[in-house]
């Protein structure tokens, strides 16, 4: 099966994105996997599928697999992405749109500077939402790992996030800690492992390890949950930068009920086809 794709990034996070509306497609587990093989295939952290709407009020369909295959919620970046690609493949003339994810809505934008601003739809706090067992809903709570305590805030963006507040980002254990997080009971569908370094009130850096694909240079909805997390523990002021490996990204929010708005970049790298 010969299929056409395209790279893209955003601030570093990368993905191969298909279209879905022109072309029938349908893959396996398997054939996600070798899609996001680095040595073997095309290579990418997760891969995006855009669809036709089934929602009225919708205008596509977004659906992103991880590269273990398996299909997750939300991803911030890729809804960037995602925009950028619509708009340049003209599925649409919009420069915003609405579109459905597993997560829920969102309303990506199209800035007149080419970057993208995403409205990513309130956080979410309820532990039986993220799903936390055990959570209570407070702003920060404790979880047991490996014989320590860890003060962690969980939020889900779409997808459940675990942000801890660390001192230093460069020496912070997130490839011995995050995947004992990303597996932790407690969190019975897996989480994204977060950990933020606060620089000042406007400003943070940012690690995360992410489920099903391990550390990556930037996650958007891990950007958001972390400012999320930052400005209900008081650390923060709304708009944040926030700096990951891959790149900048600003979060705006305004608090509890409120969406949580994310504005970076949507690069396209290539284009290609690949046999299957």
């Amino acid at each position: 099966m010969l299929m056409k794709f395209t790279k893209m990034h955003g601030a570093g996070n990368d993905f191969v994105v298909l279209d879905g509306v022109r072309e029938h497609i349908k893959l396996t587990p398997e054939q996600l996997r070798l899609l996001a093989d680095r040595h073997f295939g095309v290579g990418c952290d997760q891969i995006l599928l855009v669809e036709k709407a089934l929602a009225k009020e919708a205008d596509f369909r977004y659906r992103i697999f991880n590269a273990d295959g398996g299909e997750v919620e939300q991803c911030g970046n890729g809804a960037r992405c995602f925009m950028r690609f619509v708009h340049d493949q003209k599925l649409t003339p919009k420069r915003e749109i609405v579109v459905e994810t597993h997560g829920g809505l969102i309303s990506p934008r199209l800035e007149p500077d080419g970057r993208v601003t995403v409205n990513m739809g309130a956080p979410i706090f309820e532990p039986s939402r993220l799903p936390f067992e055990g959570g209570s809903g407070a702003i920060s709570e404790p979880l047991e790992l490996a014989g320590e305590t860890l003060i962690i805030s969980a939020v889900s963006m779409g997808n459940p996030h675990a942000v801890q507040v660390v001192e230093d980002i460069d020496s912070a254990p997130v490839k011995e800690s995050g995947p004992l997080i990303e597996h932790h009971p407690r969190f019975p569908k897996r989480v994204n492992a977060g950990f933020m370094q606060v620089m000042n009130r406007h400003s943070l850096r940012l690690r995360v390890f992410e489920r099903g694909a391990g550390e990556t240079l930037s996650c958007g909805t891990g950007a958001c949950a972390a400012v999320v997390a930052g400005i209900r523990r008081g650390l923060l002021d709304s708009p944040v930068n926030v700096a990951t490996r891959g790149g900048l990204l600003t979060i705006a929010w305004d608090g509890e009920s409120q969406p949580v708005l994310m504005t970076g970049p949507a690069i396209t790298v290539f284009t290609g086809e690949i046999n299957l």
